[in-house]
Parts: structure tokens; C-alpha cells; sequence
């Protein structure tokens, strides 16, 4: 079931038809995953959009998933291929993406392949009411130490920074491009996605949440949950926590539904 937003945009919303879409995928170290991930992205991309591109960001991997990112667009002109050099994190990672986006509407996922792209097409009907669309797992389907972190983490920032989100971390949303014209994106942890929906609920953008399948990874190493990752994330929070409520207040902004 969708949740509104009580919020009424600020902004022109982008047509739906006929659309324009860009899919990022974020990756690091995927090179079991990405030429299989991108591959579904670009069929996806193929039957949904009359204007479409797949940009890969490879942040800084130390195996060969940049080499067959790059094979791939060699192959196909609508891949991209974006490199952080050095690493710049989760976040760092996203926000190239975002950047680097040249269609009117940004679809993100993580290049690991725990999402499945089939259920990018729901997303797409509510885009005629929201902003924005960002999904929660139905089922997460990760070791117990993630999903505690997970809860926490989630319940600790939809406090401070009055976000009624699900799942703010699930990595399956769609957002209005010119969204990322009008904010700074600073974050280079996985509090990224806090930011982004924190800035774009201050700027009167609206939002809904609706449930997708977690699957479990079929190869490669989860990186999200270090010790490193976690207390890089927690050392932003509380910056970022001053920055949004200045910005809030600045802007008018409330909660998000």
C-alpha cells in the first residue's frame, strides 16, 4: 500500500509518458554481479522508457568491475560508465550517479543484485501523484546484524529528522532529476539517502513508499555493514542533523508521510 506525502510539490513534476529515465547503479567490487545487474537494467530500461540510460558508477574497485563496465559500453552507447578514483563510499558513489543523470526521472538500485528490476514498472503509475517513490523491503533478506542495525539506524533518523520512512535505506527509488539540480548532496556514507529525502521533503517535494523483494546476495562480499561504514555514517549524522533542520526552517519544510 502506498503512503502519501502531505506535502503538495513545488516544482513541475516530469511527464511519465513519454518517459525519460535514467537507472544508477552504484558498485564496488561487483564483478560477479555488474555485466548481470546492468544487463537487466538496460532490457528493463528498453521496455519502459522512449529515452533511456544505465550509468554504472564503479567507486574505486579493486577487482574488474570497472574493465567489464567499460566493456559493456562499449557495446551498448546507452551504458555509462562513471569512476570514482579513489573510493568516495556509498554516498560519494550515489551522488556521482545522480549527478552524472541526464534523463528527466533517476531510478537507482545497488549493482549487487539483491532487487529485483522486474518490479520497477509498479513504481512507475505513482509517479503520476508523487515526486518521489521510495521502496521498503517486504522481506529483508540479510544476517541478523544487519537487520538490528538497519532498525536502528532507520528509527534513529526518521527522529531527528522527522522522516516517516519504512526503509530509508532500501536502495530501489525514483526520484525527479531536477531534484539534484537544487540540492548539495555532501554525505559519502550511506546516510546519503537520509540527506536526500530530508532535503527533498524540506523543498516540498512528495513522496510515497511501497514494498519490493529483497533477495539474498548470489555472490561478492556486503560491504555496508563495517565497523568503518557505520561509524563514518554516525560521524555525519549529527552535521547533517544542524544542516537539514537549518534548511528546514529556511524553507518552510515538514514530515514526510
Amino acid at each position: 500500500m502506498a503512503h502519501g506525502s502531505l506535502y503538495s510539490t513545488a516544482f513541475p513534476r516530469p511527464p511519465r509518458k513519454p518517459l525519460s529515465l535514467s537507472i544508477v547503479l552504484p558498485c564496488y567490487n561487483e564483478e560477479e554481479n555488474v555485466e548481470r545487474v546492468a544487463g537487466d537494467a538496460l532490457r528493463m530500461a528498453r521496455q519502459l522508457a522512449d529515452d533511456y540510460e544505465v550509468v554504472i558508477v564503479n567507486d574505486g574497485s579493486r577487482d574488474r568491475t570497472g574493465e567489464l563496465a567499460e566493456a559493456m559500453s562499449r557495446r551498448d552507447s546507452h551504458l555509462r560508465v562513471v569512476h570514482n578514483n579513489p573510493n568516495k563510499g556509498y554516498g560519494g558513489a550515489l551522488a556521482a550517479g545522480f549527478r552524472a543523470a541526464s534523463k528527466q526521472w533517476v531510478f537507482y538500485t545497488d549493482g549487487d543484485g539483491q532487487f529485483d528490476l522486474g518490479e520497477l514498472p509498479k513504481l512507475l503509475p505513482l509517479l503520476e501523484q508523487y515526486d518521489i517513490v521510495t521502496c521498503y523491503r517486504a522481506k529483508r533478506r540479510d544476517p541478523i546484524h544487519r537487520k538490528i542495525n538497519a532498525f536502528m539506524w532507520t528509527s534513529l533518523v526518521g527522529l531527528l529528522f522527522r522522516l516517516r520512512i519504512r526503509d530509508v535505506d532500501c536502495a530501489f527509488k525514483i526520484y525527479p532529476k531536477h531534484l539534484f539540480e537544487r540540492i548539495t548532496m555532501h554525505s559519502n556514507s550511506a546516510l546519503i539517502d537520509t540527506e536526500v529525502l530530508a532535503k527533498a521533503r524540506n523543498l516540498g517535494y512528495t513522496m510515497t513508499q511501497i514494498p519490493v523483494t529483497h533477495l539474498p546476495r548470489a555472490a561478492g562480499t556486503q560491504t555496508g555493514a563495517k565497523l568503518s561504514s557505520i561509524f563514518k555514517a554516525f560521524r555525519e549524522l549529527f552535521a547533517l542533523y544542524r544542516n537539514i533542520n537549518a534548511e528546514g526552517r529556511e524553507h518552510g519544510g515538514g514530515r514526510a508521510n
